[in-house]
């Protein structure tokens, strides 16, 4: 992982992270114990869905640039579809208050996408790469003299 990937994932961890911790105190004043483990583990869920797909953006950025929009699409939509399914799945568990986890999961999808956007508006990331192999061979149009 380049520095500036883990820059990035440190500036949407740390906010997503906050928004957990007030997650879970409201949730444990208003619904108790339950409460506060569903805000816990759905932050957590978000969370990890949320790096994973930051993990998987950057590994094709870098392997395959030109897919680097489409992937973004792709990969949106696949985290939608998995926190969808996890939402059924625990949709009638009596672990932990499921409005809680909902509320959560959601603030915490919402967090991390501003911190996200706000990382990436942010950061110093060079359009062309000047170490590369086919920067190298190009040489400038005209004489060397």
């Amino acid at each position: 992982m380049q520095s500036n990937d883990a820059r990035t994932l440190l500036q949407c961890a740390v906010p997503t992270a906050v928004a957990g911790v007030i997650a879970a105190a409201i949730s444990g004043v208003l619904a108790g114990g339950k409460g506060a483990i569903g805000a816990v583990v759905g932050t957590l869920v978000a969370g990890g869905v949320m790096a994973m797909g930051l993990f998987v953006l950057q590994r094709t950025a870098k392997s395959f640039p030109h897919l680097f929009q489409a992937m973004g699409l792709v990969l949106y939509v696949t985290q939608f579809l998995i926190a969808a399914v996890v939402l059924a799945v625990f949709r009638d568990t009596s672990l932990f208050n499921t409005r809680a986890f909902a509320f959560a999961l959601l603030g915490a999808v919402l967090v991390w996408t501003a911190a996200q956007t706000r990382a990436y508006l942010k950061a110093k990331i060079l359009y062309v790469d000047p170490e590369s192999a086919e920067a190298k061979k190009s040489a400038p149009a005209g004489s060397p003299t």
